[in-house]
């Protein structure tokens, strides 16, 4: 018998009602997260990414957002019906999540010290001793330099990297089992991001927590992911192995992300860029939301959404590649072998 999923969402949908109509925020979206493994959630601004990882939290902006269907289940208990108090408990001691700004995510006003401690105060019946010397353990294995001197620091008093390292810390003082990561490396550059993701992943093997990986970068998600999952208009259009979707993704807009790419050592005038917009989300098309931009679109696609077509141990919503076409990327090997 197969083990159960740490984290299962099933069909998940959170609308937001606003005075020009009902936002489809997340629509129908459906993923899973093993024990210890990282799974990715990959898409533009936009897509649905974070109100997904929101819903899972039960984080969302009330009262104009809601979950109007769907599961969500971790350790065995419906995260969709359970209570605010229970909530409470859940968030914070056995998920946490990694906000993508850290200096909007910290109270200016509190120590790094009394931040990193709260998750503590609140979840554990620790001693004031005993907190302390896990709150310098936690930062020391985020690699915050000489801990017990920063303790009453601020965070205005930190580099943006090392923000970004006691946010972490915040959310593994508990050792919660689910880590969601919402693009922590967007603000950060390119030597402090690659230091921030071996970070990430020797916690990972240290602790065995599960991590789920927001981005639109799938450079990072080659890197620390085993498994992606590809948002388009609230909607996952393509999931599997991460190493097979950086190959040959099937989906026409998971080939236009690879596109545009960037490729050490490549020569280009400029950046390839997706045709067009994203849809409004409070007026979709009954057929593929992707039918505008896609090279590949049929007439079908314009009227009817495309099912789920099985790929492996993953799937793939679209008509095109039901059909046998498969889209062409020139970024397709080289983004693939970072994954290798």
């Amino acid at each position: 018998m197969a083990e159960e999923p740490l984290l299962r969402v099933e069909d998940l949908r959170t609308y937001i009602q606003l005075r020009d109509g009902v936002v489809k925020a997340v629509d129908g979206v459906s993923f899973t997260v093993g024990t210890g493994e990282s799974v990715g959630l990959v898409g533009e601004s936009g897509s649905g990414k974070t109100m997904t990882c929101l819903s899972i939290m039960r984080l969302m902006p009330v009262p104009s957002a809601r979950i109007v269907g769907g599961d969500v289940w971790f350790e065995g208990r419906n995260l969709a019906t359970e209570s605010e108090s229970s909530m409470q408990h859940i968030r914070g001691r056995r998920m946490a999540m990694v906000m993508q700004d850290p200096l909007a995510a910290l109270d200016p006003v509190l120590s790094v010290g009394d931040q990193v401690d709260e998750p503590l105060r609140y979840h554990t019946p620790m001693p004031k001793s005993a907190r302390r010397n896990r709150v310098l353990e936690v930062l020391k294995a985020v690699r915050i330099p000489k801990p017990e001197e920063r303790l009453g620091n601020y965070p205005h008093q930190f580099s943006g990297g090392m923000r970004q390292r006691i946010v972490a810390a915040m959310g593994l003082t508990t050792s919660p089992a689910l880590v969601i990561a919402d693009e922590p490396t967007t603000a950060l550059d390119v030597t402090i991001q690659a230091q921030f993701l071996t970070l990430l992943r020797d916690l990972q093997q240290q602790t065995g927590m599960s991590l789920l990986w927001v981005t639109h970068d799938l450079g990072v998600v080659a890197q620390i992911c085993q498994r992606v999952n590809v948002m388009y208009a609230g909607r996952i259009v393509e999931s599997g192995d991460v190493r097979r979707i950086l190959r040959q993704p099937l989906h026409p807009y998971t080939a236009a992300l690879m596109e545009s790419v960037p490729v050490f050592g490549q020569k280009r005038k400029r950046l390839y860029q997706i045709p067009g917009h994203p849809p409004d989300l409070t007026k979709l098309p009954p057929g593929c939301p992707y039918y505008e931009r896609c090279p590949l679109r049929m007439d079908i696609c314009k009227s009817e959404y495309p099912p789920a077509t099985p790929v492996g141990d993953g799937f793939v919503h679209c008509w095109a590649a039901a059909a046998g076409k498969a889209p062409t990327t020139t970024m397709a090997a080289a983004t693939a072998s970072m994954a290798s």
